[in-house]
């Protein structure tokens, strides 16, 4: 050993969640450090779809105008196409990702931003480059090996790769970061529910250009369906756009029973132009890689001062683009906790709620992804590749179900049936936002949970329940138009109120006067309102009356909210609050919902 370094947070690995946590831990002033292992960040596409949570935390990081920048907009994204090969027959389309008429503007009401295609590549960079300038200490080519935990610290121990020294990283708090073989997770021994490896696939990361087969619909997901292709972890062949339209992920299966398998660069140029279905392409082949389709979640996500988050704790394939998107929000959710429990305005028992909150996201998304690759056995089905191995048999069950035959029409019935399935992975809003929250970091308002109108995990639908993600109106605020989103955040609690609510303005600088916590209070209302409600949608959309509150946590979710004003506001809120931070058992104390109903 040759020193110790002293730091408030060590974070493990530089991927979507590592990085995240960099940057909020850098925006909320946290002195932290990051180690990799790796000498850069990820040198191909990956994770890419870039769903509108993630947006909404690239946008509070303010980093939402260079994302767009890189990434392809939402009208590039427009279709999942199911085909023979690119050049070969369709066999149909599926509106995706917001894009049909009638559900973009369910993503257009949810939320200020919009969903895109952002390689994680690309978006790695944007996140670290934004830690770095704001004070992240960053050690590329250092491995963390193990840590000791005593009841004020964990200590690290790191290798530096490069001359194989080994060095000590003292901190409060450790996030491993550190993917799906996270030696972190396996050091404090989280339990793992699952198995890793059900399937194998390839990706072969090429230039070519295919504008003339994709320009007119446009897509990020081409899906090849011929013989061959059905072995594949994700269920047949893939061709994802990673730039339109010249730069180009394919992926197909091998089977993992035999071992990995790795590709000359003539087979995997022969893999390109089958898939494609155009031999005289050229082709320049990047990278070759495979990867396995995991389906594994932990069953809780921290042990004493150490908390895992992304892949470490919720390893899944790719369907549905739930990945990285996940792996921003476990880092929103945890480090605006660990800002107010450094700063001693929160106890300790507040980072509990982190592994409540968000384990049972964790377990939602794997079993949703690899849900979602079952739905494509039908499409097969249909399309008429599971009745024969022979591919010359195969051929002529995919034409036959063109006949004007009974057997044909149930067959086409089926085909379309099975596409708009295919719904549950590629328009799955209420996946992405739906989360509601149940820990001691929500307090109950005395009101049961809202029923869901529409299937929960098609649509999003807004409510300001306790523990519900703040919902989202476009208001009037310094004469420009805002969301309501854009006045909260920023690792800060806020309190929207409106006429009448002077109460709770007095009430937030007792919770200040009580626990040194500073406190937005954002008035929304008519002239004289901090911010104008200009469409009256957030007299709507709050669920309490103009002299009540909602209580908005720094992660946008809501904390607790108010029907009305009471007389008695700031006992109320500051014991809201006291539970809110860890400092009052939230089964014990006052119940500040019956309280306000009185």
């Amino acid at each position: 050993m040759t020193h110790t370094i002293e730091t408030d947070v060590l974070v493990v690995g530089s991927g979507p969640a590592g990085a995240a946590s960099a940057a909020l831990l850098a925006m909320y002033g946290v002195k932290h450090v990051l180690v990799t292992k790796y000498g850069w960040l990820a040198d191909t596409p990956r994770a890419h779809i870039t769903n509108q949570r993630a947006m909404e935390i690239l946008r509070d990081l303010g980093l939402e105008e260079k994302a767009i920048a890189q990434a392809a907009p939402q009208h590039l994204m427009a279709n999942n196409v199911f085909c023979e090969s690119l050049a070969g027959e369709e066999f149909g389309r599926l509106y995706s990702w917001g894009n049909h008429p009638l559900r973009k503007a369910d993503y257009d009401l949810a939320s200020p931003v919009s969903i895109c295609d952002l390689p994680q590549n690309l978006l790695e960079p944007i996140l670290l480059e934004a830690a770095g300038q704001r004070g992240t200490s960053i050690r590329f080519n250092t491995e963390f090996v193990d840590l000791v935990q005593d009841a004020d610290h964990v200590t690290a121990t790191v290798k530096d790769r490069l001359s194989g020294a080994t060095s000590q990283i003292r901190a409060k708090y450790l996030i491993g970061a550190d993917g799906g073989r996270s030696r972190v997770a396996e050091v404090i021994g989280l339990p793992m529910e699952g198995q890793m490896g059900r399937a194998g696939s390839m990706n072969i990361v090429a230039h070519v250009d295919l504008t003339k087969y994709v320009a007119h619909r446009p897509s990020v997901l081409y899906w090849v369906l011929q013989p061959g292709a059905q072995i594949g972890g994700i269920g047949a062949g893939l061709v994802r756009m990673v730039r339109p339209w010249n730069e180009w992920l394919f992926i197909w299966g091998y089977d993992i029973e035999q071992g990995e398998r790795t590709l000359t660069n003539d087979e995997a140029i022969s893999i390109v132009r089958n898939l494609v279905g155009d031999e005289t392409l050229d082709v320049t082949v990047r990278s070759t890689s495979t990867w396995t389709v995991n389906e594994m979640y932990a069953g809780h996500y921290s042990s004493g001062r150490v908390f895992c988050m992304g892949d470490a704790v919720h390893r899944h394939p790719p369907t549905n683009g739930l990945g990285s998107n996940t792996s921003m929000q476990d880092a929103y959710n945890l480090c605006w906790k660990l800002k107010l429990v450094l700063e001693n305005k929160a106890s300790p028992a507040l980072l509990d709620s982190y592994s409540a909150e968000r384990q049972p996201v964790g377990k939602q998304i794997v079993t949703r992804a690899n849900k979602s690759i079952g739905d494509f056995p039908p499409i097969f089905e249909a399309v008429g590749l599971l009745s024969s191995t022979d591919p010359v048999q195969a051929r002529k069950n995919i034409e036959a179900r063109k006949a004007p035959t009974a057997e044909g029409k149930a067959r086409r019935k089926k085909l379309n049936d099975a596409i708009t399935q295919k719904n549950f992975e590629f328009n799955c809003h209420g996946v992405e936002l739906n989360q509601r929250y149940a820990s001691g970091a929500v307090v109950a308002d005395g009101t049961p949970e809202p029923d869901y109108q529409r299937d929960r995990e098609l649509y999003y639908q807004a409510t300001t329940w306790p523990g519900a993600h703040l919902p989202h109106v476009w208001v009037e605020h310094h004469g420009r138009r805002k969301s309501v989103l854009d006045l909260v955040g920023k690792g800060r609690f806020t309190i929207l109120t409106g006429i009448g609510g002077d109460g709770w303005k007095q009430a937030a600088a007792a919770v200040t006067a009580t626990y040194g916590l500073p406190i937005d209070v954002v008035t929304i209302g008519p002239a004289g309102c901090d911010a104008l409600d200009i469409y009256a949608d957030w007299y709507r959309q709050s669920e309490v009356e103009e002299d009540g509150c909602v209580v908005v946590r720094p992660d946008m979710y809501v904390g607790w909210r108010a029907k009305q004003a009471t007389s008695n506001a700031s006992g109320i809120l500051v014991d809201v609050f006291g539970k809110l931070l860890g400092h009052i058992d939230s089964g014990s104390g006052r119940n500040a919902a019956s309280v306000a109903a009185e």
